[in-house]
């Protein structure tokens, strides 16, 4: 059996079903303007959740000769890598921050202030020294992977050998100081 077809004119028809249907397509636009899950601006292109804001980091005095500690990255490579002690810290939320000075066989020197993150494996960059002793803040700051690569090995040597052995946070400056000074995190050191 068929049932018969409205002879009313949609509007008509759909007014009679649904009443104050003639405004829903503004009601409808108006809702689709919403954003569904909390502030459009908590979440990426990609509708991911973004991390909380990082506070501005204040950056520390430039690196002095004699604070620098030196750390082993690999035997196949001539550059120094060293780390100033004075710039060490961990702040509340957890980021190991420090003054990194890579030196070439050539004497060429490379000084960034860095963080690692131990408990998700990731660095970031916040400033580049420039040669007359002052820092220029990174342009690309964000929290990058660290990964076991050839290119960059010495942030999976900071993060896997001295700061973030088996995922061990340690809390204090001293505690990373001890580390830099004895060679490696001594979980890690072979004992007699």
């Amino acid at each position: 059996m068929t049932l018969p077809t409205a002879v009313l004119p949609r509007s008509a028809a759909s007014a009679r079903w649904f009443p104050g249907a003639r405004h829903a397509h503004w009601l409808l636009a108006a809702l689709l303007a919403l954003p569904l899950t909390g502030r459009t601006e908590d979440y990426d292109a990609d509708g991911e959740q973004r991390p909380a804001a990082e506070p501005e980091v204040e950056l520390p005095a430039f690196p002095q000769t004699e604070n620098l500690l030196p750390f082993t990255v690999s035997a196949t490579t001539n550059n120094q890598f060293l780390i100033d002690g004075s710039s060490l810290s961990v702040g509340s939320d957890g980021v190991t921050r420090y003054t990194l000075v890579i030196v070439s066989s050539s004497g060429a020197r490379n000084v960034s202030y860095e963080g690692m993150k131990c408990t998700t494996g990731e660095r970031r960059l916040y400033a580049l020294g420039r040669a007359d002793g002052t820092w220029a803040r990174a342009r690309n700051d964000r929290w990058v992977r660290i990964t076991n690569s050839t290119l960059n090995r010495h942030h999976a040597a900071l993060f896997s050998d001295y700061f973030c052995p088996i995922m061990v946070v340690q809390q204090t400056p001293e505690q990373l100081l001890d580390t830099l000074r004895h060679g490696g995190h001594p979980a890690l050191r072979v004992r007699p």
